[in-house]
């Protein structure tokens, strides 16, 4: 091989590697949630995300839905913590009610880029789900039953009056049959480290909720400097407006690596 084809082959290699290594710099630049791990509140299970989940889908977001055992807040973040360790890449990591605080403690993992609250407890430390609830209580209080085991359900009249009271009549059929009872410890436990005020922050108000305060929604938000949106919907706001809530997930997941 004469030395002008020997450099023409050199120069060519090189720049193919460049190239390569270019491609390879922009990929490993990413940082926006490409997974959405979504987390369910006390009396609820994996299915109350139902009307959301192909949403996120066609928005060619990849979707877990962690089911909780319900049985403590560790409990119920080691399981989150489970199903953050089987995803790569960045996470978005989105609670209902009491999800909100066990996203408060399973959002430290360094995966997780961004948080969304939805009609959601958000403790600070030294606070928990059951604190944040006996001082600002709403309806649904004189609604939950415990049983000889120290875990709670709701009352019929409960989750339809003050639960999903906005939903229909199958759907809240449906909820009273596969309601999860919840250990009174789970909402009991202390939040230690809430990741809330390390990582990006998104809310969602319910403005008509009779089961977590909507003025301690506002106030949560306010403190962590969150995105916000306010739906005129119960407390399941994902099943009562699944479209806005949906839409507000992907607009979160879109910007919580750069934000």
């Amino acid at each position: 091989m004469n030395t002008s084809k020997l450099l023409h082959l050199t120069l060519t290699t090189t720049a193919g590697l460049l190239a390569v290594a270019g491609f390879g710099a922009t990929a490993s630049a990413q940082t926006s949630p490409n997974t959405v791990i979504l987390v369910h509140g006390a009396w609820a299970d994996a299915s109350s995300w139902s009307k959301v989940i192909p949403r996120l889908v066609a928005a060619h977001l990849n979707v877990v839905a962690v089911s909780l055992p319900l049985t403590s807040l560790a409990d119920d973040v080691a399981a989150t913590e489970r199903a953050i360790a089987l995803v790569n890449g960045p996470i978005l990591l989105v609670g209902h009610s009491y999800g909100g605080a066990v996203i408060t403690e399973a959002g430290n993992n360094p995966k997780v880029t961004g948080l969304v609250f939805v009609a959601a407890y958000a403790p600070d430390n030294g606070e928990s789900s059951l604190s944040l609830a006996t001082a600002n209580p709403t309806p649904v209080g004189a609604q939950i039953r415990p049983d000889a085991s120290g875990f709670l359900k709701l009352t019929a009249a409960g989750i339809e009056e003050d639960f999903g009271q906005d939903l229909s009549d199958v759907e809240k059929v449906n909820l009273i049959a596969t309601q999860g009872p919840t250990a009174g410890g789970a909402l009991g436990a202390l939040a230690s480290t809430p990741a809330w005020k390390n990582k990006p922050t998104w809310f969602v108000i319910a403005a008509n909720d009779r089961t977590v305060s909507p003025q301690l929604e506002k106030t949560e938000a306010t403190r962590m400097n969150a995105t916000t949106i306010t739906l005129p919907t119960s407390h399941l706001a994902m099943l009562a407006a699944p479209e806005r809530v949906a839409d507000f997930i992907e607009a979160a997941a879109a910007k919580a690596g750069a934000k």
